[in-house]
């Protein structure tokens, strides 16, 4: 069943608002029916397996893509038929970096600022993303974390309100994707920017994401809070501990607090070795997907079907093709 998000605290007018979004490739639709509010200042996150339709419905609400039927409002407007002024408040960090290797960082953010009517001050920038150091260094001196850095910049340097990023730790070591993670949430919380993230890092999601959607087979299936997630998706807690007669024991249990709390009568005292695991967004993806007949000879299929479509586009010359 399709989840319509509750509005966050404090939000009114959607800043992303699509309505029974659906595209077709041929006679195949890889999107069915999307339903999806995103508000201002929320990090939301877009979950589902290869072929599941994260990239075409990102594409249409960038309006890099022509949906086949249904609303889109993306910041008041339909990304359809938007013009310069509307790509100018929303930013882009692709999957897929173009490197600017020739150029030093600075000059890069100094060029790119010139695109915008109201840019954000390059060297202020410089300093957000945690670039001021190499400021005169080449792009291709740059390590893959850094560089990534100059992505965010480059997103992020004509003030968007509204940033998509694809992907945007692949390849990062932990340390690079936790100062990344940093910098994301202060994009959200201190400068009241709305994200948009499509990600296949279950952690990256769970630990960024205000909200998070599951598509699945072109529909969202569930949508909320990982809590709301894994009670939706009941999802069992699993419950460890060690017996009076030194037996490590443990137990599934939709209730772990209860089972908690019997534990502790029957002991009359203290559990030894206590532990509860509450469920993963991992675990709840896993089963959504299952459920929903998302599994990999599916979502192999589909895959097929949106790339086939992507590269007829492209090839027609649709406006596909997207820059930063």
């Amino acid at each position: 069943m399709t989840s319509t998000p509750t509005p966050a605290a404090g939000s009114r007018q959607p800043v992303v608002s699509a309505r029974q979004l659906r595209m077709s490739y041929g006679g195949t639709e890889v999107l069915r029916g999307v339903d999806l509010d995103i508000h201002r200042g929320e990090i939301f996150a877009l979950l589902g397996p290869n072929g599941a339709g994260k990239t075409t419905t990102v594409e249409i609400l960038e309006g890099f893509r022509q949906r086949s039927a249904g609303e889109v409002r993306v910041l008041g407007e339909d990304p359809a038929h938007a013009g310069d002024a509307w790509r100018g408040r929303i930013g882009l960090v692709l999957q897929s970096w173009r490197d600017h290797h020739r150029w030093q960082v600075a000059e890069l953010l100094r060029h790119f600022a010139t695109y915008y009517p109201d840019p954000r001050d390059p060297e202020e920038l410089l300093e957000l993303v945690g670039l001021t150091h190499r400021a005169r260094h080449r792009v291709d001196q740059l390590s893959g974390g850094q560089r990534r850095r100059v992505d965010v910049a480059l997103g992020i340097v004509g003030r968007p309100e509204l940033l998509f990023l694809d992907e945007p730790t692949t390849g990062f070591d932990p340390e690079a994707r936790r100062e990344f993670h940093d910098l994301v949430e202060r994009l959200a919380r201190d400068e009241g920017v709305t994200i948009l993230l499509t990600t296949h890092d279950l952690a990256e999601a769970e630990r960024l994401a205000d909200r998070i959607a599951m598509l699945v087979n072109g529909r969202i299936r569930v949508c909320g809070t990982p809590a709301e997630l894994a009670r939706r998706a009941a999802a069992r807690a699993e419950v460890r501990w060690t017996a009076p007669d030194g037996t490590a024991r443990r137990e599934h249990t939709a209730d772990p607090s209860l089972l908690v709390w019997e534990l502790h009568r029957e002991a009359d005292g203290p559990i030894a070795d206590l532990e509860v695991r509450r469920p993963t967004l991992e675990d709840t993806y896993l089963h959504m997907v299952h459920e929903h007949g998302g599994g990999p000879t599916g979502a192999r299929s589909a895959a097929n079907t949106e790339t086939a479509g992507n590269r007829a586009l492209a090839g027609a010359g649709t406006g596909s093709e997207r820059s930063a």
